[in-house]
C-alpha cells in the first residue's frame, strides 16, 4: 500500500481546547484512516512551520483523499497538507520510464 505523508497545523481555538482538556489525537487519527482500510505507522508534533507531521499508510490515492478531506472539513485545523512517499523502487522505475518522455523546453 502506498505511504503518505501529512503535515498539519492547529487553529488557536483546537490549541486552546486540547490545552483545557488534553487528547491524544493519534487513536482519532488511527481511527480515520482504519476506516479507509489504512494504517496509521507515526504521530508526531513539532515546532516550525506545522505543528504536526502523520505517516499513514492507505489502499490508494482515493481512499487518502476521502481521510485529507473528511480531516481538513472538520474545522479543527487551519493547514493540512499530504504528500504520497515513492519507494526507491518506484522511483527507479520512473526514471526508467523518464528516458522515453519526450519533455520539450518552453521556447525551444
Amino acid at each position: 500500500m502506498p505511504l503518505y505523508l501529512s503535515k498539519f497545523s492547529y487553529t488557536p481555538d483546537t490549541w486552546a481546547r486540547l490545552t483545557g482538556n488534553p487528547e491524544d489525537r493519534r487513536k482519532a487519527a488511527q481511527a480515520y484512516i482504519e476506516s479507509v482500510g489504512g494504517k496509521l505507522h507515526g504521530f508526531w508534533y513539532a515546532f516550525g512551520a506545522h505543528d504536526g507531521y502523520n505517516l499513514w499508510e492507505a489502499p490508494d490515492n482515493v481512499s487518502m483523499a476521502a481521510v485529507a478531506v473528511a480531516i481538513s472539513g472538520g474545522g479543527a485545523l487551519n493547514a493540512f497538507e499530504t504528500t504520497v512517499l515513492l519507494t526507491v523502487e518506484d522511483t527507479m522505475e520512473a526514471l526508467r520510464k523518464a528516458d522515453r518522455v519526450r519533455y520539450r523546453a518552453p521556447g525551444a
